[in-house]
């Protein structure tokens, strides 16, 4: 068979689509807005993984880097910037032009229907609106489209309600309120300056534990956390019972950072309006009350997905989470830990239109228990039945080791004893090398 598949984002799952497309005699058309592979994990190549190297490596992919004689790490908790040196970026290469970059999709249809249209729907091949770096456009025909775009673009904002906050955007647009994981440059810039997070996520885990440090070791820095919920919680995560040492660590390390004083807790706060006037912004919550004006907000409220590029296909799509709606039962954040979530496939990225899958990230919406094994496991069965294998389809080869894969990072160069089970004290903190912030990404 020659049938062109396009791939929508040369990301992690986007790279293993191609190398499980080229394994079934399918022709898969990359396209990738950003300059380079994995464009999004490079913006946080400075961040470490929760997940070692043989929970980030797809099996068709290696055995594509094999062939190329490449051989993927077996060993080691990569930083972002390792997996796509040691990994991504060499699959990419191997795919060669295949992957197509400073190509930006701009939409998905079926040829010549619209949303609205029945008749001959099915039997219409796909149109993918592309827009290229140079301003160009053009309009390329699919037998299939596999989204697996992520969501790194599209941060949810710090307004409790889901939509910006009152003044929020223009906060952003003068750099005072980010949705990135900083970078340690930018943590030290804050010191003897005070900084607000907002979220309760192993990302606003490791942005405390980064930002606490810079209060140790610059008095006069100040650092407050704002969470929504009424009462902490879970959220400094399993601490000494995670089954993964670095993230039990890491809430941990935040919880020492609050208990010495280092970081100011503030819970039930949601926030409604922004205020700001030169260097410093005020946040304001929904009770009236008002934190301390700050010179930098960091949102890092999550994630969610642009389904903007697929309004004129149709979809099945949970209304709550915004996922597949037979995924979402399964990777509900209120039942399902990413430990717990199990492997899904075809059946349940499913749509009313034969041939579309969401696949990755952005196929569990809003959900933030996402691995990279279970969207390798999405992709095998994705392409399995595109290649009219259904049988293999059905199947669940994903196999998750006892110890969990739970994407994210933590601790960098944390102690011997980086469960935590002990109580908080000084040196708590001192393993965090300045230069590397542990934070949160969902692997």
């Amino acid at each position: 068979m020659n049938e062109s598949v396009v791939v929508i984002g040369a990301g992690p799952q986007g790279l293993a689509a191609a190398a499980h497309l080229l394994e079934r005699g399918l022709e898969p058309i990359v396209l990738e807005q950003g300059s380079g592979p994995a464009a999004s994990v490079s913006e946080w190549g400075h961040v470490r993984l929760f997940s070692e190297w043989p929970e980030l490596v797809d099996a068709a992919s290696a055995r594509l880097l094999a062939a190329a004689g490449v051989s993927a790490p077996t060993s080691g908790d990569p930083f972002g910037a390792e997996w796509v040196a040691d990994y991504l970026a060499p699959l990419a290469a191997a795919l060669g032009d295949r992957v197509r970059y400073g190509a930006r999709v701009t939409g998905v249809a079926r040829a010549g229907r619209d949303l609205l249209v029945d008749a001959g729907r099915d039997a219409a091949p796909f149109v993918v609106h592309v827009r290229r770096a140079d301003g160009t456009e053009e309009r390329i025909v699919a037998t299939a489209v596999i989204d697996a775009s992520g969501s790194w673009a599209t941060p949810n904002p710090a307004g409790a309600d889901g939509l910006p906050a009152l003044g929020e955007t223009a906060a952003a647009a003068e750099g005072l309120v980010s949705y990135r994981i900083p970078t340690p440059d930018e943590v030290a810039s804050l010191a003897g300056a005070h900084t607000v997070v907002v979220g309760n996520g192993h990302s606003a885990l490791g942005a405390i534990v980064a930002l606490a440090r810079v209060v140790r070791e610059h008095p006069g820095t100040r650092v407050t956390w704002a969470l929504r919920r009424d009462a902490v919680g879970d959220a400094f995560g399993g601490g000494g019972a995670d089954r993964l040492a670095a993230r039990g660590a890491l809430g941990v390390a935040a919880r020492c950072a609050v208990e010495e004083g280092l970081v100011e807790l503030v819970t039930g706060f949601r926030t409604a309006f922004i205020d700001h006037a030169g260097d410093d912004v005020v946040v304001i919550g929904e009770d009236g009350r008002a934190l301390d004006p700050a010179r930098r907000v960091i949102a890092l409220t999550g994630f969610r997905p642009d389904l903007g590029i697929l309004s004129e296909v149709r979809l099945d799509l949970d209304g709550r989470l915004q996922a597949p709606r037979l995924l979402a039962a399964e990777i509900d954040p209120n039942i399902h830990s990413c430990g717990t979530v199990r492997a899904t496939g075809a059946a349940e990225l499913a749509h009313p239109e034969p041939g579309l899958y969401i696949v990755g990230v952005k196929s569990y919406g809003r959900a933030p228990t996402f691995l990279a094994l279970t969207g390798y496991e999405q992709v095998r069965s994705v392409v399995a039945a595109l290649a009219g294998d259904h049988e293999a389809a059905q199947r669940n080869e994903l196999v998750i080791p006892e110890t969990g894969v739970c994407g994210g990072a933590g601790l960098f160069d944390e102690p011997a004893d980086a469960s935590g089970a002990g109580g908080c004290c000084a040196p708590s903190l001192a393993p965090v090398a300045f230069g590397r912030i542990p934070v949160a990404i969902m692997a």
